[in-house]
């Protein structure tokens, strides 16, 4: 071939916005042999083409490919107005969770539900679910599938208990998706849809949680992602701290109540029509899915559940008292 040229590396370059190269890599991409003027040349190339910021050198001697960005128009575009997600409802009234009134949800939001294991993540994704299932929503995550790519038999009692939406379609077909997926999430995304994914774990990187959730909101597209991760007892935030907030637009806290209900504590809420964040809420969990006695909370007057030395009687020691 005939001399390297600056419009053939660009040209390359271009398909690998993003990534490291080297000269060694561009001369066997390009069979560039030792004692050919293109040899020399091609760092004289790359030189120039750091010097229009279309590649940055690091200290190895490679070169970071720089991702181009062109302006975006804002004026002259149309205006797209909030999406309708249904949250779920409590079964003493059938009636959706009234707190969905005061939030407001956009296209490519990321709920993110942080909680104590056993303490209603699941019943709350299923119920996300169940009352969005004409959307097609998509599954994945730990709590769906085995190993060997199956519904696990809970999920299926999960399905049957939830028995007021139609889980299938005239001639038998799922309404949802189903993805036997438990890691790199944000490549198995199904965008513009409602993705699930309960739940993500990360045993000891827990900082990690920020880039998972910036890449699943960066594939989501028009869709909104719901994201479970574990929560410690007591803790404010879930597995992660600060981090799990980065991407969040709505996040819910999730803890034990009493004996057996369940603690909703509102944390971050991006954009909210009236006050949404540190708003607590309780409810119980009928045949480990349906939500009764769904009812707001606020604080006692007592000092987090003692007066005096000893458990305060109004709030049982709890805290919180029913509004």
């Amino acid at each position: 071939m005939g001399e390297i040229t600056t419009e053939e590396v660009k040209e390359y370059l271009r398909s690998i916005q993003g990534q490291i190269i080297s000269l060694d890599k561009l001369r066997r991409e390009f069979n560039i042999l030792p004692g050919t003027k293109s040899f020399d040349l091609i760092r004289n190339i790359m030189f120039r083409l750091s010097e229009q910021k279309l590649v940055k050198p690091n200290r190895r001697g490679e070169y970071k490919v720089i991702t181009q960005v062109f302006p975006v128009k804002v004026f002259g575009r149309e205006r797209r107005p909030p999406i309708q997600m249904f949250f779920p409802r409590c079964h003493d009234t059938m009636m959706e969770m009234d707190i969905v009134n005061d939030i407001v949800m956009r296209e490519g939001d990321l709920i993110l539900i942080a909680g104590r294991s056993n303490y209603g993540k699941t019943a709350l994704c299923m119920n996300f679910c169940a009352e969005n299932i004409d959307s097609s929503p998509v599954l994945m995550g730990n709590e769906y599938t085995t190993i060997d790519n199956e519904p696990t038999p809970r999920f299926l009692n999960r399905i049957d208990n939830i028995d007021w939406v139609e889980w299938f379609n005239s001639v038998g077909e799922d309404k949802f998706v189903l993805l036997p997926v438990y890691e790199d999430f944000a490549e198995h995304i199904v965008k513009d849809r409602i993705n699930i994914v309960d739940w993500i774990n990360l045993p000891s990187e827990h900082y990690l949680i920020s880039p998972i959730m910036e890449a699943i909101k960066r594939a989501i597209g028009k869709g909104v992602g719901i994201l479970v991760i574990q929560k410690a007892e007591g803790a404010a935030a879930g597995r992660g701290g600060q981090f799990t907030r980065d991407f969040a637009d709505v996040e819910i806290l999730l803890d034990q109540y009493k004996e057996r209900e369940v603690l909703m504590t509102m944390g971050k809420v991006k954009e909210v029509k009236h006050r949404v964040s540190g708003r607590h809420f309780a409810f119980g969990l009928l045949d480990g899915v349906k939500i009764i006695n769904f009812r707001e909370l606020k604080r006692c007057s007592c000092n987090k559940g003692w007066r005096g030395g000893v458990k305060c009687n109004l709030c049982d020691g709890t805290g919180f008292v029913d509004v």
